[in-house]
């Protein structure tokens, strides 16, 4: 995980440095013009006003088109280059394009996509920040039971395990842990009410995306999955290629910036605290020395 007090002080260099390289070139034509995009998400949303905000201080001009969809309505508009930049993300960008992909860890994900995307499509650097699939205990019982990574489950008894019905049968779920971290639990299909299932004791174990505001609004603590038993889905911008270079300087410091943590505080400012994309997103570029 990138420290945010280490890579602050540099990222804003990095951006200062953007802001001198692009600000005589942005001084007027289409070609100084950014598309940005995002999916009908709100988490997304805010993650596009990010790099909208962060484009305008280094001299574009930005045309936001926002909640436009899911991936069978977006992707032909950046394949076309009727837009330049959008929030994706990684693993599940990776299956799109290529559905019988056995990579999972974040490094082979993002080296796999790169090659599966189309002509024209480019992805810069990735994020630390995921949302993907995770397995969250309360604080309680993680202090109490000493757990930080999904091996630390082994040997525990009684382990329930919570998620949507058909998390049962994913690769994932109770087979896969058994599989690749030797847990043993057993299964109930939670649900929409998974994440207070496990706060009332009634499962143990909570499926639970990464980016999930609830995460950090009841203190839950996602156990880390160092032998890649999820698919990883880094945060990451997709770009028309022609434009991957020059805007690489703006947007590779904003990924490095945005971790786990950070992503859950800004989803959780939107569903707790009614705060628009926009102020979330000016709020979280100045905290970050940009």
């Amino acid at each position: 995980m990138i420290s945010l007090r280490k890579t602050t002080g540099l990222v804003g260099l990095t951006l200062a440095s953007a802001l001198v390289l692009t600000g005589c070139a942005a001084d007027g034509g289409d070609s100084d013009t950014v598309v940005v995009g995002s999916q009908a998400y709100y988490s997304n949303e805010i993650i596009a006003e990010i790099y909208s905000q962060a484009l305008e201080s280094a001299g574009y001009t930005v045309e936001r088109q926002f909640q436009i969809g899911q991936r069978d309505a977006y992707l032909p508009e950046l394949e076309s280059g009727a837009v330049d930049v959008f929030p994706e993300y990684t693993g599940n960008l990776l299956q799109f394009y290529s559905p019988d992909t056995t990579a999972t860890q974040a490094d082979e994900v993002y080296a796999e996509l790169a090659g599966a995307l189309p002509e024209g499509l480019s992805v810069l650097a990735a994020s630390p920040a995921t949302d993907q699939d995770s397995y969250n205990v309360t604080a309680e019982f993680a202090a109490a039971n000493g757990l930080v990574t999904l091996d630390d489950l082994a040997g525990l008894d009684g382990l329930v395990l919570g998620g949507p019905p058909e998390l049962e049968e994913r690769t994932y779920g109770p087979a896969g842990l058994l599989e690749t971290y030797g847990v043993t639990v057993g299964f109930s299909g939670t649900g929409d009410i998974t994440v207070d299932a496990l706060l009332a004791g009634e499962i143990t174990v909570a499926n639970v995306y990464s980016g999930d505001p609830r995460i950090a609004e009841f203190g839950l603590v996602t156990l880390q999955d160092p032998e890649g038993l999820f698919l990883a889905s880094n945060v990451v911008p997709l770009v028309s290629s022609d434009r991957a270079e020059e805007l690489a300087a703006i947007l590779d410091p904003i990924s490095a910036a945005l971790s786990p943590e950070g992503l859950v505080a800004l989803n959780l400012q939107s569903t707790k605290d009614q705060l628009s994309a926009a102020v979330i997103a000016t709020q979280w570029l100045a905290d970050n020395g940009f």
